[in-house]
């Protein structure tokens, strides 16, 4: 039924189209501008081209919009489209084809998970999921490859932590990959040990690589179908654009070709991950500002400085307050990252640094101090994350231009471990919202999803109350770091699209902009606040096309 529903809002799109533009009519609107003013209207106007016409009442929208076809809005509430700074679109679309351990609560739970997974897929040479969190079972361990043995002991299994940054395998797998005890750690990155020196079957940050290299790649049709699905979830719950923080040639060669096709449905900016092979082949022609009326553009490199925080990958100056054997993970020295990030800005790339730990992100911020006279180029630099910054480094982002692309969703999310890991010190420079905002950084908001949940609702309501989805804590954590709602809104739409350079184009609701625009169920402005994460999307517009439809 859903596709359905889909098909008949795209038609209807073809329909309203054979007009010389739409208005959209009683609505209960809401945009920023490029002055920061909160600006109300009743009508908005866009042109065959996707193009706005006019925004304001209904008599000013309809003098400027002469035989444009009339859409009635019932009095709902119209936003700008939501923008996530930070999300991997292949990776949500994956999500479906493997385990779900998200939602796990224990360690007997997942196993079961997997078994069962294993079972109803015999056909699969591996048994992969996603979304582990070791915090979540109250272990005060990870997991070894003898209890995912339990699960799957007939052919390799790997299992992805939900953040992205460690995977517990099986021993099939630590064998296929060739670990033995005598294995070395790579360049930043670490082999969980026993006692005895013997792998346990964790694998953090670039220890990842040496099983990655044996998991057979998805073919082109299994591309394709993440792809389509992730375009669904992002389009249902209201992105009109995501920035996917780290492709290769095979993603470039699809978004293009959907883009071409019209078949992209949230307008994508990506970044090349890293600036090795496949930077070399996508960066011949330079960076790609727009293709195909803005749907696409790949104009950014996407480095890693250091790994995360639950999986104790980070890197901190200091120990960890709850591991004081380790500081966590830098992934090269400051010569190898400063020539990574050189040769991405001598050819005119904007580059975006993963640093979650305080040592990380001074790493990268020392390296622009370094660069950023050689390379004078305005390309808006960022940090993805910014997450435990050394509050003495948190105006350095201001004074050098670097933009702290940020994840609300990862303050609550993380809760429950960050300050054990950190302490009661440095938490006070972590998920600082406030004290980058009071600064004048403009923060380009995220999800980091399958990480965090795409929704961008969630995220508004995380920056708002600092509470997760269940309410918790009860009075927010930390919420002196709190935004408001138009704060919270301007992140997710004009300085996201900001942080891409695409601030003329998308971003806020104004003349000469796409029509990116979305209905709502609740009017985020006058909800309580506890709701804002359960705001529904109804419709969703790209470009003066409707591309979902409740």
């Amino acid at each position: 039924m859903r596709f359905l529903l889909l098909a008949t809002s795209l038609d209807l799109a073809v329909q309203v189209h054979a007009a010389p533009g739409t208005v959209i009519d009683n609505a209960n609107g809401y945009t920023l501008t490029a002055r920061d003013e909160l600006v109300r209207f009743q009508s908005l106007a866009f042109d065959a081209n996707g193009r706005i016409v006019a925004v304001g009442t209904a008599a000013e929208v309809t003098a400027k919009a002469p035989g444009y076809t009339h859409v009635d809005m019932g009095g709902k509430t119209v936003l700008p489209g939501l923008i996530d700074a930070h999300g991997h679109v292949f990776g949500l679309g994956e999500i479906a084809t493997g385990a779900e351990l998200y939602s796990s609560t224990s360690l007997a739970g997942a196993v079961k998970t997997i078994a069962e997974f294993a079972r109803a897929n015999p056909r699969r040479a591996w048994a992969v999921g996603n979304g582990w969190n070791q915090e979540n079972w109250k272990l005060g361990r990870f997991p070894t490859a003898r209890e995912l043995d339990a699960a799957v002991a007939d052919r390799p299994a790997l299992m992805r932590r939900v953040d992205g940054h460690a995977v517990w395998v099986n021993s099939r797998a630590l064998a296929l990959a060739g670990i033995t005890k005598d294995t070395k750690d790579p360049s930043g990155g670490k082999i969980e040990r026993d006692a005895k020196g013997n792998a346990t079957g964790i694998l953090v940050d670039a220890a990842m690589d040496l099983v990655n290299k044996v998991v057979p790649r998805p073919t082109e049709a299994e591309s394709r179908a993440a792809l389509d699905g992730a375009l669904a979830r992002l389009r249902s719950v209201g992105l009109t654009s995501v920035h996917d923080a780290g492709i290769g040639v095979g993603a470039d060669k699809l978004y293009r070709a959907y883009a071409d096709a019209g078949k992209l449905t949230t307008r994508v900016y990506a970044m090349i991950g890293d600036t090795a092979q496949d930077f070399d082949q996508l960066a011949v022609n330079g960076p790609l500002k727009s293709h195909a009326n803005d749907l696409y553009a790949l104009a950014a490199v996407k480095l890693f400085a250091d790994g995360a925080l639950g999986s104790r990958g980070a890197a901190l100056a200091q120990p960890y307050s709850d591991a004081p054997h380790t500081h966590g993970l830098l992934f090269y020295d400051d010569a190898a990252m400063r020539a990574r990030m050189a040769k991405a800005m001598k050819a005119g790339y904007q580059v975006n640094v993963h640093a979650i730990g305080d040592a990380g992100n001074k790493q990268i911020l020392d390296s622009y101090a370094a660069l950023l006279p050689q390379y004078p180029a305005a390309l808006r630099h960022r940090i993805e994350h910014a997450q435990v910054v050394a509050p003495a480094d948190i105006p350095r982002f201001k004074e050098l231009g670097i933009i702290p692309s940020m994840q609300p969703t990862h303050a609550t999310s993380d809760q429950n471990m960050a300050e054990q890991r950190v302490g009661s010190t440095r938490i006070k420079g972590a998920y600082a919202w406030r004290t980058f905002l009071a600064q004048g950084s403009r923060i380009a908001c995220g999800s980091d999803f399958p990480i965090e949940s795409p929704n961008p609702f969630e995220g508004l309501h995380a920056a708002v109350t600092r509470q997760d989805m269940q309410d918790r804590p009860p009075q927010g954590w930390y919420r002196e770091q709190a935004m408001t709602v138009k704060e919270a809104l301007r992140c997710f739409t004009l300085d996201a699209a900001w942080a891409a350079g695409q601030e003329n184009v998308i971003g806020s609701l104004e003349p000469g902009k796409c029509a990116d625009f979305i209905v709502t169920d609740g009017d985020l402005f006058t909800v309580p606040p506890a709701m804002i994460g359960r705001i529904g999307v109804l419709q969703t517009w790209v470009g003066g096309r409707q591309v979902f439809k409740r």
